[in-house]
């Protein structure tokens, strides 16, 4: 445990998640301080399950968790401290996205002007500003990832729990969102993502905890957890307008071990064991090269054998 006091900590004290007879989590003890902490495992670990722990969306089974020195049992409080983004997304018919972050603010108690100020803010920190009065239903997959994020962050909290937050953005505005990250970190906030993306981790996070099937497996600075993997291969899938042109690049920067073009022309699947170089050549191309991309994925098969290198030990191949 940290020698910090609980009032600057996120903490969790032995405490267990069963839904009926299914595991959430078990025996999870942590203590998580200012700055911002990667909760990495993969699909069903037992993340999300953390976050709404720590919300008080839920309840434990057994074992105790505080925000702050605040308990779930004090709801008003907790309320106040905490921004969460979920993993879910639900908006008003006809909501704006103006008026969806005003509606959240009023519903904290917020009046009117302070509601459009704040309101205002959270959009132009997300960069939604030029969209804040189209209508959301109207808004792309990405955008809307940006305005939950805004909901959460919106009434200014000293603590943000957001589950798997990049889901969905480009890598221009998944650039941007992670340097927002960096910025609330450095204003002394508590930046807790939860992802299954080990490469996210790697470019944002201080720490890392590491979940695999509701427990707590490791955790540790960002920078160790990095070493571990260094000689592992990451699979990256990137749908694209122009693959060959992205291929020849990235071979002649000497960033892939490996590259797959996709028999539809639209895109590849390349190997990497510099995923930052990796990231940061295809933000050029994108910008530089005026390169489309629709998506980009880490394979989920690649993601599982870094799990098992690094949780189980054993070969990941």
């Amino acid at each position: 445990m940290s020698a910090a006091p609980a009032s600057d900590l996120v903490v969790f004290d032995e405490i267990s998640k069963f839904y009926g007879e299914v595991l959430g989590v078990d025996r999870v003890t942590l203590s998580i301080p200012p700055g911002i902490t990667g909760l990495v495992g993969p699909n069903g670990s037992g993340k999300t399950t953390l976050m709404n722990l720590a919300t008080g969306l839920i309840r434990p089974t057994r074992g105790s968790v505080t925000v702050l020195g605040i308990p779930p049992s004090d709801p008003e409080r907790l309320f106040a401290a905490v921004g969460y983004c979920t993993a879910f997304e639900s908006f008003p018919p006809g909501a704006t996205g103006r008026s969806f972050l005003e509606g959240v603010l009023s519903l904290r108690g917020e009046g009117p002007g302070v509601a459009r100020s704040r309101a205002a803010k959270a959009l132009e920190r997300v960069g939604l500003v030029d969209a804040a009065g189209r209508k959301v239903a109207a808004y792309s997959k990405g955008m809307r990832q940006r305005l939950r994020l805004a909901a959460a962050i919106a009434h200014d909290p000293r603590v943000l729990l957001l589950d798997e937050p990049l889901n969905g953005l480009d890598p221009m505005a998944r650039a941007e969102v992670l340097e927002l990250f960096r910025t609330l970190a450095a204003e002394g906030k508590h930046v807790v993502v939860s992802t299954h993306i080990l490469h996210e981790v790697d470019l944002l996070a201080d720490r890392v905890v590491l979940v695999k099937s509701g427990y707590v497996v490791a955790e540790g600075e960002a920078h160790g957890l990095r070493e571990e993997v260094a000689e592992r291969p990451m699979q990256v899938l990137v749908r694209c307008d122009r693959p060959g042109f992205l291929a020849a690049r990235l071979f002649g920067d000497g960033l892939v071990s490996e590259v797959e073009l996709h028999e539809d022309g639209g895109g590849l699947l390349a190997r990497t064991k510099t995923p930052d170089r990796f990231f940061l050549a295809l933000n050029e191309a994108v910008t530089e090269g005026g390169l489309e991309v629709d998506t980009i994925t880490p394979a989920d098969d690649d993601v599982k054998a870094v799990y098992r290198y690094l949780i189980e030990g054993g070969d990941a191949s």
